[in-house]
């Protein structure tokens, strides 16, 4: 049969590859027509899309537990918190077993090494990285800076690195902006130039901005080492490190903050791979346009580039959203691996999405992709992947495995029972706050002060008359001083003879 013929060569690889279903045509599933992703493309980025319940998660759960199973290490962004599950066995049911035996894949029941993580106060290793290791670029691209401003951001690192005050948080970089401002303005002014307030004062609303969507839960110490997302089990399956994000889902701009420095972090500490067998690690994005929402054109530049760059690396990034429109052309066009889950027809817009979703596709002789995919069944997609040497393969219409893992979250009991062994846990909860910019600056306001009001009194003793000095100065003393004065003078010229008054005759 030709369909088969078709998805069989379009889909048999050398190497490794991950099994995700059975192909179909009209309304059959064949077995024979094994849709798989080889290995080594899977750093070469995806797109998983559909609407609400058309089982994105699932999918997501699939690739992650199977890149798991193959020592690949893999990162899950939880925004809606239904991704805890993947720690544990599923429960096979007979919907699921039914499935398998359609599609010809066994169902094994099956859990995997997972790490939990949080950007607040959820249960899990705290994520913090400092101002600092942002940089003045990428901290001003996040704050959506102009030049001039991101200008004079990069100048306010480089007064920091030359007065040795660190910026671990925000409250640093906000004492210093205060201080430039005022107490060292003249200072600061004389070495590294002018700046006009309106600037800093700019500068210092759109840090309050990020500060107020909760960044001071992020920013700080100890430092998240990335390398930590690395690490394989005893078995040597790859560890899922499932990031729980579902409190801060309002908070789009840390969001995107944490999820642009912790790429660029990857991408400036991973060596260059090449081509490798598998990747060295795997990015899910749950929720993703909460990325773009409120992105700026040059945070979204940021973002394009990394992906472009962040390949070679051996990194791949997995996009999960409703729709391929979510998503930014400039980065659609990035993304090899595609699973299109069912899109709803509600709207003229909603024909309109549809129908430009469909040209997202290679064309194919088998379907009518713009009509099916308003009719894709929960736990079916169409799919296109990257061949073994780059070259996009056959659409194909797929029955979906069903994840190994529980397809439902943990009860806290069983959460606290894994964080609570956990070394990462142990490692990054500790919250370190040592000595930095804003306490140095405190310090020196404080000793300037104290300084000041010193010498000021010191100056006010010096020029505080004597006793004599107020004794001589007050009016009574001059009165009497006056008065002493006339008397004096009227001996003196009586002595001589010339003293005021009438002639009473004289020796003459």
């Amino acid at each position: 049969m030709k369909f088969v013929e078709t998805i069989q060569a379009g889909y048999t690889f050398e190497g490794a590859a991950i099994e995700l279903g059975a192909g179909m045509f009209d309304g059959k599933i064949y077995p024979e027509a094994a849709v798989r992703i080889p290995l080594k493309t899977m750093n070469r980025h995806g797109l998983i899309a559909g609407a609400t319940g058309s089982g994105k998660t699932k999918t997501l759960q699939i690739l992650a537990e199977q890149l798991s199973s193959q020592g690949v290490p893999v990162v899950l962004m939880d925004i809606k918190g239904d991704l805890s599950g993947v720690a544990m066995a599923g429960k096979p049911n007979e919907k699921i077993l039914a499935r398998h035996e359609q599609i010809g894949i066994p169902f094994k029941p099956e859990g995997n090494s997972v790490e939990f993580y949080s950007l607040s106060g959820e249960k899990g290793a705290r994520l913090r990285a400092t101002v600092t290791e942002f940089g003045p670029v990428l901290f001003s691209k996040i704050l959506g800076l102009n030049d001039t401003q991101g200008g004079v951001i990069a100048v306010v690192f480089k007064y920091c690195d030359d007065k040795q005050l660190p910026i671990l948080d925000l409250k640093d970089l906000i004492k210093v902006l205060q201080y430039i401002s005022n107490d060292a303005k003249d200072d600061f002014e004389a070495t590294y130039g002018k700046t006009s307030s309106a600037t800093i004062g700019t500068i210092m609303r759109k840090v309050v901005e990020l500060q107020q969507q909760g960044a001071d839960l992020f920013f700080g110490e100890r430092s998240f080492e990335v390398k930590d997302l690395c690490r394989l089990d005893e078995q040597g399956k790859g560890v899922i490190s499932v990031v729980r994000l579902a409190d801060i889902q309002d908070r789009p701009k840390l969001f995107s903050t944490f999820m642009l420095q912790l790429l660029a972090e990857i991408y400036s500490t991973f060596p260059e791979r090449g081509d490798a067998d598998q990747p060295e690690l795997v990015f899910f994005i749950d929720e993703a346009h909460l990325i773009f929402q409120e992105a700026t054109p040059t945070l979204l530049q940021q973002v394009e580039t990394i992906i472009k760059l962040i390949r070679s690396k051996g990194i791949g990034i997995y996009f999960v959203t409703q729709n391929p429109a979510d998503i930014p052309e400039s980065v659609l066009g990035q993304l090899g691996l595609k699973i299109q889950h069912a899109l709803r027809a509600f709207t003229a817009k909603d024909r309109k999405d549809i129908k430009l979703a469909a040209q997202n596709y290679p064309i194919t002789e088998f379907y009518d992709v713009e009509n099916l995919l308003t009719q894709i069944g929960i736990g079916e997609a169409f799919v296109t992947v990257l061949n073994d040497k780059g070259i996009p393969s056959p659409l194909v219409y797929t029955m979906l495995r069903a994840p190994q893992s529980r397809m439902d979250i943990l009860t806290d009991s069983e959460l606290e029972a894994i964080t609570s062994v956990s070394e990462m846990t142990k490692k990054y909860s500790e919250e370190i706050d040592r000595e930095s910019a804003y306490e140095i600056l405190n310090k020196k306001i404080e000793t300037a002060t104290t300084e000041t009001a010193t010498s000021e009194a010191e100056e006010k003793e010096s020029n505080e008359p004597s006793v004599f000095e107020k004794v001589v100065n007050s009016p009574v003393a001059r009165q009497v001083g006056r008065a002493v004065a006339r008397e004096v003078t009227r001996g003196l010229l009586g002595i001589l003879g010339l003293g005021g008054g009438r002639k009473k005759g004289g020796w003459f």
